[in-house]
């Protein structure tokens, strides 16, 4: 694959399938079960165009959809404009290793700045070496530490 034979899109209703499939291996990545109430609900507000989160897709023209990254517009208290935080990013293992997560960060960051948007920003596990060794390209690691509470009801 090279870079002319991947299209970076905005997801739309017939990604649906292939987006739960990697929605699926991105949630068991994080040692999680997937569920299907927080997936119906993820998609559903990924296809509202009222709703803050948003999804890509990156499609080979050989194999079809072989990552996706869903991200939300936040607003900030410290910038003028809304941020961009990438909360997914996920491609097939057995699609990785041909730039198809340097791609799908790429299209966020020319949209960031193509929107004025005031940052694109994104966390990972600290033992998620191969992510790291990309995201590292980017910008340094963050000083930041960061807490979540979980409201156990929620």
């Amino acid at each position: 694959m090279s870079a002319a034979d991947l299209v970076i899109r905005p997801a739309g209703p017939a990604d649906e399938a292939r987006w739960r499939e990697l929605w699926d291996g991105y949630t068991r990545f994080y040692e999680r079960e997937p569920a299907e109430d927080i997936t119906r609900h993820a998609w559903a507000r990924i296809l509202d165009p009222a709703a803050p989160v948003h999804a890509i897709v990156a499609e080979d023209v050989s194999d079809g959809v072989i990552g996706m990254a869903n991200y939300v517009i936040q607003e900030s208290t410290s910038a003028l404009t809304p941020g961009c935080y990438l909360q997914d990013l996920y491609v097939d293992p057995a699609a990785r290793a041909r730039g198809t997560g340097r791609a799908l960060i790429d299209w966020l960051w020319d949209e960031t700045r193509a929107r004025n948007w005031s940052s694109l920003s994104w966390n990972t596990k600290e033992t998620n070496y191969r992510a790291r060794a990309l995201y590292d390209t980017y910008a340094p690691r963050s000083e930041f530490v960061r807490y979540a509470l979980r409201n156990p009801a929620a």
